[in-house]
């Protein structure tokens, strides 16, 4: 039995990390998780559910709660498969699609350092958790928008540069307002990614299959 962990991490590691204990498995077993809230038990669970595994869940005290999943034969080679679908996808990714005149997929446009309204303290771990997300997905995005607020994420001391150098690695390109950075002052800031201008978002958005705004 594999154990994972996920006592005080917050969203969405708990499930960053059991799909990453999915994908280690070399076949059928059962993997333990172990977290701290009603909605980790939730994310986890539906995750597992949607890998074709089942998921059994038990308070063990106060903040304490245990996943069981358990990986039959069935899941695991679905398991199994989807990893080697995802390093097919990442390669189809590289290359031009014959006929594609933009050939951009999935934009994804961060106007803003915090995600949602109401608490910026909370925004601010929302958006950082949301840029880590990325990092995880199987079908990583194109290209990434930063302008207005969001272009303080790109630049020195930002929490998610990190996240963002490892989507750059893997060949997410990074675009950052220029208007937006000498707005605020943080144009010689800028830590990742080049420099782009308003018509260059636009055309980008325009020509995008699929737009993401957190």
């Amino acid at each position: 039995m594999i154990t994972v962990n996920a006592m005080g991490d917050i969203c969405p590691i708990p499930v960053v990390k059991t799909k990453k204990a999915l994908g280690e498995m070399e076949g059928p077993g059962q993997i333990e998780v172990l977290v701290d809230n009603e909605t980790a038990v939730k994310n986890v669970t539906k995750m597992a559910k949607s890998s074709g595994a089942s998921a059994e869940s038990e308070q063990l005290g106060e903040k304490q709660y245990r996943v069981l999943i358990t990986v039959g034969e069935v899941a695991a080679a679905q398991i199994k498969s989807s990893g080697s679908g995802k390093a097919q996808q990442m390669q189809s990714q590289a290359e031009p699609v014959p006929g594609c005149r933009t050939c951009i997929g999935t934009v994804v446009a961060v106007g803003s350092d915090r995600m949602g309204e109401g608490s910026e303290e909370l925004g601010h771990i929302l958006m950082k958790s949301f840029i880590f997300a990325l990092t995880q997905l199987d079908d990583l995005p194109d290209k990434i928008l930063f302008y207005n607020g969001g272009a303080k994420l790109t630049t020195e001391g930002s929490e998610s540069l990190e996240d963002l150098k490892t989507l750059e690695e893997q060949g997410v390109e990074i675009m950052t307002c220029g208007t937006c950075l000498d707005y605020y002052g943080i144009k010689d800031k800028l830590a990742i990614g080049s420099v782009t201008n308003m018509y260059s978002i636009v055309e980008t958005l325009q020509g995008a299959m699929s737009v993401i705004r957190p």
